[in-house]
């Protein structure tokens, strides 16, 4: 990705997934909206993006961070906001994988995998996704998640449209702490 699609790419996911006041736009509950909206508002706030652009991100087969009908347009995952994406529960896979560094394993052995201040916990269905996700924190460590195993016990798993998988919390002892990257 271009220097000029990875600044499209982080500002079209700022305003979708956490701050869509930041540009005076609101987001219906699914968190649509109108791309029409979207590119005037944006080119308002001095932050113009073109359709070619946008068309760009939304085609990107390695990040597919955004959603593109009927005209709206949405973030696929990762709100900070209250947005109802409208996923079905599916059964996971039996392990999936978190990217994280070093510096946040002792609250996560005590607490576990939390959204914080997102609305789900992302998950990997690879090892080599959590390395990539963990090492934009610094030096990656990848834990390995029980999901079958969560699954079981009636933890409810979603699968974003990009492959991200979501859940609302992992608790410590559905982890394996030894996965390093």
């Amino acid at each position: 990705m271009t220097g000029r699609l990875t600044s499209a790419s982080k500002l079209l996911a700022y305003v979708l997934r956490h701050r869509p006041d930041a540009v005076g736009i609101t987001l219906d509950e699914g968190g649509w909206v109108e791309v029409e909206v979207l590119l005037a508002a944006l080119a308002e706030h001095g932050r113009p993006v073109t359709r070619q652009v946008l068309a760009e991100l939304v085609a990107d087969p390695d990040k597919q961070r955004f959603e593109l009908r009927a005209g709206r347009i949405r973030a696929a995952q990762g709100h900070s906001i209250a947005v109802d994406l409208r996923l079905e529960p599916v059964v996971p896979p039996s392990l999936l994988y978190h990217g994280t560094v070093a510096r946040h394993l002792s609250g996560i052995r005590v607490e576990g995998l939390r959204a914080r201040g997102r609305v789900h916990v992302h998950l990997s269905v690879d090892r080599e996704t959590a390395v990539t996700v963990g090492a934009r924190r610094g030096d990656p460590v990848v834990l390995t998640v029980d999901a079958a195993g969560m699954h079981r016990h009636g933890f409810v798993f979603y699968r974003a449209v990009n492959g991200v998988w979501l859940t609302d919390h992992v608790p410590p002892d559905w982890i394996a702490f030894s996965g390093s990257a």
